[in-house]
């Protein structure tokens, strides 16, 4: 078996980064609403929980898009395309919030390039429109 394109790999490593990221924020709060004093703590869990969830996303696109399977762009792109207005709304905070923004955003726009890229969509097998029989 041929080994991934470099796009496709590091395409993969973002969206594992993403994944990760959501997986340790959601054990954050989960683990701050179990035992810290959180204004509503039914709030602190569900969240911690919900973002532990939506970090299997990612990660499942990663390790899909790293085995070269085509289903994985589409978990990819969406996770990416949901990154921006977070990132967005970040960058329109007055806090130590905005750098994060920052980061996200270019992270998002990068995989996003990466994951659009014809030579990743080549390794994923994907073709296009009226394609199909080629």
């Amino acid at each position: 078996m041929r080994r991934a394109p470099r796009r496709l790999t590091y395409a993969a490593g973002l969206a594992a980064l993403e994944g990760l990221a959501l997986l340790v924020g959601g054990v954050w709060m989960l683990v701050l609403g179990l035992t810290g004093q959180p204004a509503d703590r039914q709030q602190a869990v569900t969240g911690g929980v919900t973002l532990a969830v939506l970090a299997l996303l990612p990660l499942l696109a990663a390790r899909g898009l790293l085995g070269r399977r085509g289903w994985s762009r589409g978990p990819a792109v969406i996770t990416q395309l949901l990154a921006l207005p977070v990132a967005y709304n970040l960058l329109q905070s007055d806090s130590v919030a905005i750098p994060a923004g920052i980061v996200l955003a270019v992270v998002a726009v990068t995989a996003l390039v990466l994951l659009l890229n014809p030579e990743t969509t080549r390794a994923l097998g994907i073709r296009g429109p009226g394609n199909a029989g080629r």
